[in-house]
């Protein structure tokens, strides 16, 4: 604690420019929510001096303020007689400043915490509250830009680089978990597999950069053909997968058909040439034959298999072969 060794003059005087200077914003108010002090920080950042918003009610200058929240918050600070803090991830500012510093440019208006206390008259009553607004923009704009970077480095890590479909590894999760969803409500659910017809004469005509290019354009037009419900994968090098919620072998095969013909009639074009291709799809409805989902998968690619064997660019649904 300070201990004033000046007159009471002095000492308000270097009190008041402490407050003038501080790189904090303080503001109180009364009851009827009538600004009584409006430091330098609070002057800087609005352009409103201290002389033209004294008295002034704080929603009349400020409009974007919540209004009923900071209401609800200075009742509480009042009733109580206690502090209430808010910081910047449960509400980002309560004064729309401009952010203004350059090493967080990137932000478009100030990050802020926010601090209410109560302020007691002579006879120990609260009549006022300080708001003291700091702040944050640094911190918070270098936690989002973590949280982003982390973010997308697991984007990444669930998703194939050249397709943007998940990989292999989080499509084959998603297909377990709906396996395990299947049997405990027992609502429809499809598997597809399907893989690009003579991808290899692709490969050896026209190189793997137009190979990538054929893959790349599939993963478009299965992505282009699904219900956000739908899953798609990139199984690996020509091959996908597709789960389908609420969805019988019947209904699977409209989808994947609109899938295959979309393929047939459309054209790759790549530096070296003009390039039509099909595709062969599997389907299996899961039903109560399989007991894990790997078994599942299998009959799957046995319904692919068939779809290759019958001449290719066609779907198959599994059928129980071999049961």
């Amino acid at each position: 604690m300070l201990a004033l060794k000046n007159t009471d003059t002095e000492a308000f005087h270097w009190l008041f420019d402490m407050l003038e200077s501080v790189e904090v914003g303080l503001v109180v108010l009364d009851q009827d929510f009538r600004v009584q002090a409006w430091n330098g920080f609070m002057e800087n950042h609005s352009g409103i001096t201290p002389g033209q918003i004294r008295d002034k009610v704080l929603f009349d200058v400020f409009p974007d303020i919540p209004e009923s929240w900071l209401k609800r918050k200075v009742d509480s600070v009042v009733t109580l007689n206690t502090r209430a803090f808010t910081s910047w991830e449960q509400r980002p500012y309560l004064f729309r400043f401009r952010n203004s510093r350059p090493i967080t440019g990137i932000e478009k208006y100030m990050y802020q915490n926010l601090t209410i206390s109560p302020l007691t008259n002579t006879r120990g009553e609260v009549d006022r509250v300080c708001l003291l607004i700091y702040d944050v923009t640094e911190f918070a704009s270098s936690k989002r830009a973590l949280e982003r970077a982390n973010e997308q480095l697991a984007k990444l890590s669930m998703t194939d680089r050249l397709t943007g479909l998940l990989n292999r590894g989080t499509w084959e999760n998603l297909v377990d978990v709906e396996f395990g969803r299947y049997r405990r409500y027992g609502n429809p659910v499809s598997l597809v597999m399907f893989d690009i017809d003579h991808f290899k004469k692709v490969n050896d005509t026209h190189g793997h950069l137009a190979g990538d290019e054929v893959i790349r354009h599939t993963a478009k037009i299965t992505r282009d053909s699904i219900r956000q419900t739908d899953s798609a994968g990139r199984y690996g090098g020509e091959e996908f997968g597709l789960i389908l919620p609420e969805t019988d072998g019947e209904g699977a095969a409209i989808i994947c058909d609109r899938i295959r013909m979309a393929i047939e009639e459309s054209v790759v074009k790549t530096t070296v040439a003009d390039i039509q291709y099909t595709v062969s799809v599997g389907i299996a409805e899961l039903d109560s034959q399989p007991e894990n989902y790997m078994q599942w998968l299998q009959q799957a690619d046995e319904a692919l298999y068939e779809a290759k064997e019958g001449g290719r660019n066609c779907v198959v649904v599994y059928q129980g072969w071999g049961v």
